[in-house]
């Protein structure tokens, strides 16, 4: 077994990163015993840091450094396991190298994980033929998910991403104070709504993507490819599905019905459960906003999301969760008859 990387001394838990710069990354891989070649691209990833590294007479490789102090050892390993057991299922996914009989390597601070680069495009949502296989292949991976619950990993709950992210906005000193019980009110108003949903539906909870969006999806030789498993966790299936639609509500239905018919290819799916969408999108909409102001003290975020210190965009935010409560207490167009 190799012995723990060197530290990076100017890293700090405020600042996990900060020390991280090209260099570094060479160094870090070179002990290894992977020879770079110089050339270091950061790659698009704020929760992590991620560098496509050149490899001397090689093919370039994807390091990923996990931010520290966010998941366990044991919750990494679950996370590069299941995107094993997904590969071996052929599920397109891409899971980490091995190498000197790991796939996780300490690093200072840092967790390090290495992957051969996929190259793709954009998918064009909206187009039936895309969601058609992308809803084939989310099928796949949820009957692959469904063999066995995580014991590491979390679980998309009310608490975690309602009760938890809403305490952590009205914490945040990035929230206009005038406007702060204003988002408490609204806030409990929608997460009574989300919770009456989340227990009239009662989903089964299945091994899930979790932050599965067209962000997160490359295409490749007329077929997807799912990347980054960072948020694999126990949820509900429509939670993989829901966020590959847009547009009008009648939009979203068209779109969602070619999702589901590759979908059935490979796994039945209950329909009461697209009763959870505008439940599944207000715990994202709070979750997001906690999330981006819990790491406000990283500077990655303020560079990326400099509108958080607007009071306009928090007088959205509340307007958002307004439209949201409505939704929640309307009949929605997805539910469908007990």
């Amino acid at each position: 077994m190799l012995p723990a990387l060197p530290a990076d001394d100017t890293a700090t838990p405020d600042h996990p990163f900060s020390g991280l710069d090209p260099q570094a990354v060479v160094e870090a891989l070179e002990a290894l015993g992977l020879p770079c070649d110089g050339r270091v691209l950061a790659l698009n990833s704020y929760e992590n840091r991620v560098f496509r590294v050149g490899i001397e007479d090689a093919a370039p490789l994807i390091a990923k450094f996990y931010r520290p102090g966010r998941w366990t050892d044991a919750a990494i390993a679950e996370e590069q396991a299941f995107a094993a057991e997904l590969a071996a299922a052929n599920v397109p996914v891409v899971p980490p190298l091995s190498t000197h009989g790991r796939s996780l390597h300490p690093h200072g601070i840092h967790r390090i994980a290495l992957f051969p680069v996929r190259g793709g495009r954009a998918p064009e949502m909206g187009d039936r033929a895309t969601l058609t296989s992308l809803g084939r292949f989310l099928g796949l991976l949820h009957s692959v998910g469904a063999r066995r619950p995580f014991s590491q990993r979390i679980s998309l709950d009310i608490e975690r991403y309602g009760d938890t992210a809403l305490d952590a906005l009205l914490d945040s000193p990035l929230l206009p104070t005038e406007l702060a019980d204003n988002l408490a009110a609204l806030g409990d108003a929608v997460l009574d709504r989300v919770e009456e949903r989340l227990e009239r539906i009662d989903p089964p909870m299945i091994r899930l993507h979790g932050d599965c969006h067209a962000g997160n999806v490359l295409w490749l030789d007329d077929a997807p490819q799912f990347v980054d498993l960072d948020d694999c966790l126990m949820g509900p299936a429509v939670q993989d599905l829901w966020m590959l639609v847009s547009g009008s509500a009648e939009e979203q239905r068209e779109q969602m019905d070619w999702v589901l018919e590759g979908y059935r290819t490979f796994r039945e799916f209950d329909a009461h459960e697209l009763g959870l969408i505008e439940a599944l999108r207000s715990l994202r909409l709070l979750h997001f906003h906690a999330w981006v102001c819990q790491r406000w003290d990283d500077p990655a975020f303020p560079a990326a999301f400099p509108w958080f210190g607007e009071r306009r965009h928090w007088e959205r935010l509340l307007q958002q969760l307004q439209e949201q409560l409505a939704e929640l207490q309307e009949h929605s167009p997805w539910d469908m008859p007990d």
